[in-house]
């Protein structure tokens, strides 16, 4: 597991392309925002969260589609096969490495978007890093199955949203809701049950697809 997160982490360290593509397309979305509406509809945690959790869901898709591109024209999808691990260990390696990119961006992210659309009623609490980590693990752990699914076809830029976005549905709703309350500096007790929606979403899809990786590498 360890190995293919060291793996992946090693070919960005080189290449920097997954993350550069997707704080570009991050950044754009943002500029988007922040140039094409009025600035009072800008301001707000809940309109930050919001927009944090689209670009996120927006940017990362174009990241994880690529998660096994690499393994896939080279000709290394048959060696994951055959390797003597447990192959739940490989989807969690990749997770683990998806989940890593995924956090930098979004800590990159928050406070640009902040920088740009306002801090009007933003006091953030301790409950806001907590709302982030629980989000991204969800998508990192439904990207990266389904991004293995659609490695297959060619028309896996397309595959992968249609799969993914009606099952993230759920979790970018809790996330959006977390995070506006983490930046409000609500307390737990008023969004308790959205965290607990959130960790309960992110243990069922991580032993889903440890669980049902087994079957995507043999397809």
């Amino acid at each position: 597991m360890w190995a293919i997160v060291r793996k992946d982490l090693s070919i960005e360290r080189r290449t920097g392309e997954m993350l550069t593509s997707l704080f570009l397309l991050a950044l754009l979305v943002i500029l988007l925002f922040a140039f094409s509406l009025e600035p009072d509809r800008l301001r707000g945690p809940e309109f930050v969260a919001g927009l944090l959790w689209t670009t996120l869901l927006l940017s990362g898709t174009l990241t994880l589609n690529r998660s096994f591109v690499l393994e896939r024209e080279l000709g290394a999808w048959t060696a994951l096969a055959l390797a003597p691990v447990d192959r739940g260990s490989i989807y969690l390696g990749k997770t683990i490495a998806n989940l890593i990119f995924l956090l930098t961006a979004a800590v990159l992210l928050l406070p640009l978007i902040a920088l740009l659309l306002g801090t009007n009623g933003i006091a953030p609490s301790p409950l806001l890093p907590v709302s982030i980590v629980l989000g991204v693990v969800g998508i990192a752990a439904i990207g990266t199955l389904f991004s293995a699914m659609a490695s297959r076809t060619r028309a896996r830029e397309i595959l992968l949203p249609l799969l993914s976005f009606p099952v993230l549905a759920p979790l970018l709703i809790g996330a959006a809701r977390t995070t506006a309350a983490g930046l409000a500096g609500e307390e737990l007790d008023q969004i308790g049950s959205w965290m607990l929606l959130l960790g309960g979403f992110d243990v069922v899809f991580l032993t889903a697809g440890w669980m049902a990786f087994d079957y995507v590498l043999e397809d």
